[in-house]
């Protein structure tokens, strides 16, 4: 039997998804869950990692809370806010249009972002100005860890990788909060979802766990929604990558774990259209993994829009006006009914 750290992998079935998946030990001691209300406790991470652990799990976004004016124009308000995540305390920004609304929300998860350098609401700035300005009431998590954010609970030294799943909990638990905040003038029952990069593998996360809570996911410049194809690019060569595949096994040895804690494996769960953009100069996420992505979801017959802009890089700037209006469109064309594919050629 394997083992990672303190914790081992054996087979359990998961009545989410229809066949046998990996189970994870919990992580935690049980004074590290934090309350307990029924059958399922509130955890501040995933005690099992998995995409179908991270599905049925309990989470509760609390205690929305609206901070410091930072921006006041005459077409939003920008303001710094604060929630609870399973009880951690999780900053952001939320951009309000000026209006009676109700505004339609647009969440915004930002890429990886070194958390020593990170600032409140830092990432995605463009992004929030222009769809505030659109009419769309803007949430933008600063994650666990970031900013005025609580730090992850997981040890700093702990090697298993996650697959963005506690940042995950901390954009749902957003949405949630935002929900039971009393703020009528926005649409919470309407909710688009936009993840760059990182924040893209956060999104598909969410959008095969929890398929009811986003109707439009636009994905710019996503990672892998394979999380071996990540950690092999970005972590496998340092010393904890060197300590989990020793431990784990690698994509072709132990298939079963990283389809896990991997969004490929669960396409089908799948139900918000999405619009996909990706640049051919992108040195960060490779053009062909969004190839792969696309083809896959036309494979299984998902609503799917793929653009490619020639000669852009991980963060679009020749043609940021076209991809903001290409959003602004998608997100407000609420009945979406055909399948289609829209690859724009190297124009």
């Amino acid at each position: 039997m394997k083992r990672i750290v303190f914790f081992s992998i054996f087979l359990s079935s998961c009545s989410w998804f229809n066949s046998t998946e990996p189970y994870v030990e919990p992580l935690i001691e049980p004074e590290q869950i934090i309350e307990e209300s029924g059958p399922l406790s509130l955890e501040t991470f995933p005690s099992e990692i998995s995409i179908p652990y991270f599905a049925k799990m309990r989470l509760v976004g609390t205690e929305f809370a609206l901070g410091d004016v930072l921006v006041q124009n005459s077409a939003y308000t920008r303001y710094t806010i604060t929630y609870k995540s399973n009880g951690l305390l999780i900053s952001g920004i939320l951009n309000i249009p000026t209006g009676e609304g109700p505004f339609p929300l647009f969440v915004l998860n930002h890429g990886y972002i070194d958390p020593s350098v990170y600032t409140n609401g830092r990432g995605l700035k463009r992004e929030q100005d222009y769809l505030a300005r659109k009419g769309f009431a803007v949430l933008h998590s600063d994650y666990r860890g970031h900013a005025f954010s609580d730090p992850s609970p997981l040890p700093d030294d702990h090697a298993i990788y996650d697959a963005g799943l506690e940042y995950s909990m901390d954009v749902v638990n957003g949405i949630r909060a935002l929900e039971n905040s009393g703020l009528d003038q926005i649409d919470t029952s309407n909710v688009s979802m936009l993840g760059h990069s990182l924040g893209g593998g956060v999104a598909m996360n969410i959008a095969v766990a929890y398929p009811d809570l986003i109707d439009r996911v636009i994905l710019y410049a996503p990672v892998h929604t394979d999380a071996w194809e990540n950690f092999h690019r970005w972590r496998d060569k340092r010393e904890e990558g060197t300590l989990t595949t020793d431990t784990i096994g690698t994509r072709s040895s132990d298939p079963q774990f990283w389809d896990a804690i991997s969004s490929l494996a669960y396409l089908e769960h799948l139900t918000a259209p999405v619009l996909l953009f990706q640049g051919t100069n992108d040195s960060d996420v490779p053009k062909e993994w969004s190839d792969f992505l696309a083809a896959k979801l036309e494979e299984l017959g998902k609503d799917i829009e793929y653009v490619v802009y020639k000669g852009e890089k991980h963060e679009f700037i020749p043609k940021w006006e076209d991809f903001m209006k290409r959003i602004d469109q998608f997100a407000k064309n609420i009945q979406k009914s055909s399948v289609s594919m829209l690859y724009e050629s190297f124009r």
